[in-house]
């Protein structure tokens, strides 16, 4: 029961979360200790930098939020759609996340908080790429939302009501990716520092420059819609 999900739709899920678990633990290890994904806690430490007038916090953190709005606004500027489907501009919107994961690097190593403004523009980014298929919602960069529906589905079945297996299967897998991600981060960012950063920049620019040409081939040979 559930959601079709076509297998292009699962391993981009799976690429994406770990992707977003690397950056997202490599901020809260590095630059003040501040993850970039999460923005619920962010929100909280904002306001909490607020009433005690710790106004360089508060600058660096809301500067950090807006990138990651600014970066789904882009998001939404290139794809254009909120549904997951191929033929999308998918391609071009990887490889502007890659650029800005590459651009973060020299950034955080010369304590300038644009490093993490930069990490959160491509957050954003990519969770406006990735949003919805035949009704599954999609996140790639939190699982705060993916949890939830666990805690939902685990009720429903309590209460005998049909589970929906894909949609069950997404979450974890979202989860499992995410938690995979950030444990490989911790690892490449003590033994890189930063750096580590790069193999999650290499992932989505080879992935959006190898889509970009696939699209503009399939657009030359049959006519497919961009």
């Amino acid at each position: 029961m559930g959601v079709q999900l076509p297998r292009w739709v699962w391993v981009g899920a799976a690429a994406l979360s770990s992707v977003a678990g690397i950056v997202n633990v490599v901020g809260f290890l590095g630059f003040q200790h501040q993850a970039i994904t999460h923005l619920t806690g962010n929100t909280s430490l904002l306001a909490a930098s607020l009433a005690s007038g710790d106004w360089h916090a508060a600058r660096h953190l809301f500067a950090a939020m807006a990138a990651f709005v600014v970066g789904a606004a882009l998001g939404g500027l290139i794809v254009q759609d909120s549904t997951l489907r191929l033929g999308r501009r998918y391609g071009v919107a990887l490889s502007i996340e890659a650029l800005l994961l590459a651009l973060a690097v020299p950034l955080f190593r010369h304590g300038l908080a644009a490093g993490a403004v930069c990490a959160a523009l491509a957050c954003g980014l990519q969770n406006a790429m990735a949003t919805t298929y035949s009704g599954a919602i999609v996140r790639t960069t939190h699982v705060s939302g993916m949890f939830t529906d666990l805690g939902i589905m685990l009720g429903h079945a309590l209460r005998g009501m049909p589970l929906a297996r894909r949609r069950l299967g997404l979450c974890v897998l979202v989860i499992s990716f995410f938690f995979a991600g950030g444990v490989l981060g911790a690892l490449l960012f003590a033994r890189f520092d930063y750096a580590a950063l790069y193999l999650p920049a290499a992932l989505t620019g080879i992935t959006g420059v190898g889509y970009a040409l696939y699209r503009h081939r399939q657009l030359r040979a049959g006519g497919v819609s961009a």
